[in-house]
């Protein structure tokens, strides 16, 4: 299974994702799921990717040769004049890959998914961020809905929906992230470290940070025991409950 988040901020772009792409007693495996291009002083494109490892890992490799050497049938994400038609050009390459493979096999009506949050900036223009859908269809954020999850999405939602404000710093967005996948991790063992975290800042056209987190990381483990902590004490410090009385217990 996956986590991924992607975030949009009045100052950039904020991505998160776990590493895990199976799980098991004895079946863990750990595969990067954030990717990156960019021409300095022109954009910055990162892509974080859900669903079948083969297909998701097709698609990065299709749009990766396509900038070395793009085409007129094949163009490349460089040459894009805009972050819309980039996730035109993501989600078509999602569609192709899926039907070059579909009706292969028993399963393959579903094995074959891929589901991509996929955000940068291109000079002249402001940051960007889209949800791509199997069909090849896509979503973009706005002022009403300013993030993005794929994955395993429940568990870390509602930290998430209270939390997030769009004027908030990167160390308060990374902060919050880290919350809702360990809350994440700590329900569903198909999602693991370590987490891949990227920021960036609006104009730069350069990644800022980029960062991975792994289970020893001093600061995760103090967000993750401190979290815990802070979610026990709140709950004792609501008011108790009491039974009417008379009420059987």
């Amino acid at each position: 299974m996956t986590y991924c988040i992607g975030l949009l901020l009045k100052k950039g772009l904020v991505f998160m994702s776990d590493t895990r792409t199976n799980a098991g007693i004895d079946n863990i495996s750990t595969f990067k799921k954030m990717h990156s291009w960019s021409k300095p002083g022109d954009r910055v494109i990162t892509m974080m990717t859900a669903g079948n490892l083969a297909t998701t890992q097709a698609i990065v490799s299709i749009l990766d040769e396509r900038t070395k050497a793009p085409s007129e049938r094949n163009p490349s994400i460089f040459e894009a004049p805009s972050m819309f038609q980039v996730a035109r050009l993501v989600g078509e390459t999602i569609r192709e890959e899926i039907q070059t493979n579909a009706g292969v096999g028993e399963t393959a009506d579903s094995a074959f998914n891929a589901t991509i949050i996929l955000g940068g900036q291109i000079k002249g223009a402001p940051p960007r961020l889209f949800m791509i859908y199997p069909e090849g269809n896509f979503v973009e954020a706005s002022d009403e809905t300013p993030f993005f999850q794929i994955g395993e999405t429940k568990y870390g939602r509602p930290i998430l929906v209270r939390v997030f404000d769009s004027e908030m710093s990167f160390e308060d967005a990374t902060k919050l992230m880290l919350v809702s996948f360990d809350s994440t991790l700590k329900a569903n063992m198909s999602v693991g470290l370590p987490l891949d975290l990227q920021v960036y800042q609006t104009d730069d056209l350069e990644i800022l940070q980029s960062h991975r987190i792994d289970a020893d990381d001093d600061y995760y483990n103090l967000i993750s025991t401190g979290w815990g902590d802070a979610l026990k004490q709140a709950f004792l410090s609501l008011p108790e409950f009491t039974f009417e009385s008379g009420a059987k217990e």
